[in-house]
């Protein structure tokens, strides 16, 4: 009796705190396909793979690992309307990554945003299966049925191959009523792991696209984990978009001092020349905190920082006073709980940069 007891009070607390099986699963929602509706945060809006950040032009163009870099949907999102009283999703992961510092979450799960009162507020993530590159899971669930807008955060290291999104069987979804994130003069960032999303724990929490909803403005993450080489590829695809707002350069980790120096003129002046008028960013490096410690960091850091500031003195002297600079002690500054492994960030080294970065992109969009 006593036993029965002692599971009826568990029970009951686990009933509390909403950790009981859900009232509705996903196999009783409806689904729909998400292709259907706007995906933000690509340059590659005709591309064969619908969730890719790459067009189809650069397969056999582009270096093989970033091409298969830009099947990682970081930083894009699926916009859409719904009076759901529930929400899930089904999707098919490329590669059922993982990686050892780093959220299954935010390698290869989805995050669920809604517009409340003019403010995206974060709902849930669908958590991806573990053992399997099928996952199907229920979001949320227990809402009042109304006509909502929302923003479903793709993978920031995992491809998909394929998205559905499911609603209660008596919910419309439809495509957005509302123009947020604004998708005039989108910003286009560029640059390494950290810019891909690495380590946020869910694919919200990246930089890139925490700056997207601070400025309702949206966002183009080029992040090339490892492989943010100043590729003149993607000077071009950069230089291709017909209406960029700003332009961050943000590619230090990933270079050596020779090749900042050799390769970065050229890098600039691809993107220059087809926006003469677009402000361009220079990020230097972040001051890590482990550099308070490991001198070689010290030092190879800093020359590269003195390298990328001798670039942009050449270039303003050249007569640019559209290029602005932005210094590596300013992306953490006194936050030495930002990054997971002293390189890779983050919620709260992310939440950081993107206060840090904001105001200056805000001001460069309102000139």
């Amino acid at each position: 009796m006593k036993i029965k007891i002692k599971h009826l009070a568990v029970s009951l607390v686990l009933t509390m705190l909403g950790v009981e099986c859900q009232a509705i699963k996903s196999s009783e929602l409806k689904y729909f396909d998400a292709g259907q509706f706007p995906v933000i945060g690509t340059l590659a809006r005709d591309a064969t793979k619908e969730y890719s950040r790459l067009p189809d032009s650069l397969e056999n163009v582009v270096r093989k690992d970033v091409w298969e870099l830009g099947k990682d949907p970081a930083g894009m999102a699926v916009r859409f309307r719904t009076d759901a009283s529930a929400i899930g999703a089904r999707w098919k992961s490329l590669r059922k990554f993982n990686m050892n510092h780093m959220t299954a979450t935010g390698v290869r799960g989805l995050d669920l945003y809604v517009l409340d009162n003019g403010r995206w507020t974060t709902l849930s993530s669908g958590r991806p299966a573990f053992n399997d590159h099928y996952t199907s899971t229920v979001i949320m669930t227990d809402m009042k049925p109304q006509m909502r807008e929302y923003m479903l955060y793709l993978p920031l290291y995992d491809g998909i191959d394929s998205l559905m999104i499911g609603v209660d069987s008596t919910a419309v979804i439809l495509p957005p009523a509302i123009n947020s994130p604004r998708r005039e003069r989108p910003i286009i960032m560029y640059g390494t792991s950290i810019l891909q999303g690495g380590c946020a724990s869910r694919p919200g929490m990246c930089h890139t696209s925490i700056i997207e909803r601070m400025l309702d403005r949206e966002v183009i993450n080029l992040g090339f984990s490892g492989n943010a080489k100043l590729d003149i590829e993607i000077a071009r695809l950069i230089a291709g978009c017909p209406n960029p707002g700003v332009v961050v350069i943000d590619a230090l980790p990933n270079l050596k001092t020779p090749e900042l120096i050799e390769r970065l003129p050229i890098f600039y002046k691809t993107i220059r020349d087809a926006h003469p008028d677009v402000p361009i960013i220079l990020v230097e490096s972040p001051i890590f905190p482990l550099m308070r410690f490991n001198m070689e960091t010290l030092a190879t850091i800093t020359d590269k920082n003195n390298a990328l500031k001798k670039l942009y003195d050449r270039f303003v002297a050249d007569g640019d006073d559209k290029i602005t600079y932005f210094k590596g002690e300013d992306i953490l500054g006194d936050c030495v709980e930002g990054t997971v492994d002293n390189y890779h960030f983050t919620d709260m080294g992310f939440s950081h940069y993107a206060d840090a970065l904001s105001p200056h992109i805000k001001a460069l969009l309102e000139e």
